[in-house]
């Protein structure tokens, strides 16, 4: 059985009663394997998806294949039989007339083809296991009569604040995607990092892979099971290790507990920044996923060194500014305020952004 991709993408192919095959079609290039499925079976639990996956039972031209794996157009993709959840009685929507107005006073910026939001902190941008409030399903809030919504072109961290953007279309998702692929959007990120980095402009440079057999984490949050969502530093030449690039510049500091750093990310892997800076021995304050340390870490127990108290247990880490050129013609360039959280913190210590980020004298690598 062979379903063929509609190039509009107009209709949605129902839930396979047995293995199907479906063609990617040029509006589908780019696209992340799970972003497809959410795409064509939106009611899919996404722990069954990550399970059918992790079991070879989905297959990319005849591969196996991971939930972050890119399509391209002419490959296929192979679902096994799914079960979904019965729909709404009526048809009707599962829509919470709330959600647009919410993506409404999240926007900063919005044209005929893209809109840019302000990702709150603690907000996910995708379902997961246990996550039942997200922005891809409130975008469902701005659907058209002919179910057209706003889609996804990149990802933040749950408790990762700012830019985030969105494409009104497919096609325009694609175009903005190939953009991101090709590394000619420029993205720039605040964070507070413990310690003061040397040299204050640099760059960091590893290969990362799945967290996969790590052991346990005593005495953090979910202590004694593996995390499998933490990236580890790997070799080259490691199975699944990716290259990452990171440059940084510090713009501020109160040596020798903290500082205030300016950076951007080459590459885009998962936690690419938030691994980087713990690697390095100087974790992003307030990041319950990388800055674990032990009860006898001298930073820990040095008054000196240690992160001043009465900052808020939040991962400090923004996404500041998006720059890229727009896919009709000129450019765009959107920057996000700091989340509320991180402005006490900035308060604190007398921060004021700089009329010059010192990021944006950093070569391009």
């Amino acid at each position: 059985m062979r379903n063929a991709t509609k190039s509009d993408g107009a209709e949605a192919p129902v839930a396979p009663e047995k293995v199907a095959v479906y063609d990617i079609g040029e509006d589908e290039a780019g696209m992340r394997l799970d972003r497809w499925f959410r795409r064509r079976f939106p009611d899919l639990p996404q722990s069954h998806l990550n399970k059918i996956v992790r079991k070879g039972e989905v297959r990319v031209s005849g591969k196996r294949a991971d939930v972050s794996t890119r399509l391209e157009r002419g490959q296929t993709v192979r679902v096994p039989p799914l079960r979904l959840p019965a729909p709404p009685a009526s048809g009707e929507k599962r829509v919470n007339p709330e959600d647009a107005e919410a993506i409404r006073a999240m926007t900063l910026y919005e044209d005929k083809d893209v809109i840019v939001l302000n990702k709150p902190y603690g907000l996910a941008v995708q379902g997961g296991s246990g996550t039942k409030r997200h922005i891809d399903g409130m975008l469902e809030s701005l659907a058209d009569n002919d179910g057209t919504r706003p889609v996804l072109v990149h990802r933040l961290d749950r408790d990762t604040s700012g830019v985030l953007l969105l494409a009104k279309s497919r096609k325009m998702a694609a175009d903005l995607g190939e953009i991101f692929r090709s590394r000619q959007a420029k993205k720039i990120y605040w964070a507070l990092v413990e310690g003061v980095p040397k040299p204050v402009q640099g760059r960091i440079s590893m290969f990362l892979a799945k967290g996969e057999g790590m052991g346990d984490d005593r005495g953090a949050k979910g202590a004694g099971r593996a995390d499998l969502e933490r990236m580890r530093v790997a070799k080259h030449g490691d199975p699944e290790a990716q290259h990452s690039l990171t440059l940084y510049a510090v713009v501020d500091k109160v040596t020798p507990r903290l500082a205030w750093l300016s950076m951007r990310p080459i590459t885009g892997r998962t936690h690419q920044l938030r691994a980087h800076w713990e690697a390095i021995g100087h974790p992003i304050v307030g990041d319950p996923k990388y800055n674990r340390k032990a009860a006898n870490d001298p930073a820990r127990n040095d008054p000196l060194r240690a992160v001043p108290p009465g900052i808020e247990p939040k991962l400090h880490l923004l996404a500041r500014r998006l720059i890229l050129p727009h896919p009709r013609g000129g450019v765009i360039d959107v920057t996000a305020p700091l989340p509320e959280h991180m402005k006490k913190s900035f308060d604190m210590f007398g921060f004021e952004p700089p009329a010059h980020d010192p990021i944006e004298d950093a070569p391009d690598a």
